[in-house]
């Protein structure tokens, strides 16, 4: 009777360890739901991974991108004759620039004089809101009402080749209408570059 106890107890003695081994294994090998980072090289997961999505609400579809958006529109060979600032009738129309998107511009104006004899003035370059309001003010009383303008003084004497120094601003309304003027006694020929940024 006691060899027969004693028997049956080293028998669960063993036995138990290789029970709890095959369980813990079991356990081990089945999937499991984790969320999954770039650990270090040191402590990367290794073995069978389940990666569960997000649920449909947090979805991400579509593309993404986190790069501004810029838009680069270039005037050339403008030939803009003696006019005044503010009179709509003698300044030259050089289209309308669609802004819509965009919150900043940056102009550049460049040119040339078409005389080596030629008198003091300003060249410039006006970005009017193309809104009918704005546009009645200054074609009826001759103001300019929240421009984005960006302009060269030239005085005799000066090399015929003209740069404005570049202007940057902010923009207010979705599109504007461009105009060009010369107070010089010379016509001269424009080039306008202009830089949308968002």
């Amino acid at each position: 009777m006691h060899n027969s106890s004693m028997t049956l107890i080293l028998s669960l003695f063993f036995l138990f360890p290789a029970l709890a081994f095959q369980a813990f294994q079991a356990h081990a090998s089945q999937t499991a739901d984790v969320n999954v980072k770039n650990f270090p090289e040191t402590q990367q997961i290794k073995g069978d991974v389940q990666v569960n999505n997000f649920p449909d609400l947090q979805q991400v579809r579509g593309s993404v991108s986190i790069e501004g958006t810029t838009k680069y529109i270039k005037k050339e060979g403008l030939v803009v004759p003696t006019s005044r600032r503010t009179e709509l009738s003698e300044m030259v129309y050089a289209g309308t620039i669609e802004t819509d998107g965009f919150t900043s511009i940056l102009i550049s104006l460049q040119g040339e004089i078409r005389s080596e004899a030629f008198s003091s003035g300003t060249t410039g370059v006006l970005l009017i809101p193309d809104e009918k309001p704005i546009l009645r003010t200054l074609r009826d009383a001759k103001r300019i009402q929240f421009p984005i303008e960006c302009m060269v003084h030239t005085k005799s004497g000066d090399p015929v080749f003209f740069e404005s120094e570049q202007v940057q601003q902010r923009i207010a309304f979705s599109r504007y209408q461009m105009y060009l003027y010369n107070t010089g006694n010379k016509s001269i020929e424009a080039n306008v570059y202009l830089y949308l940024l968002n």
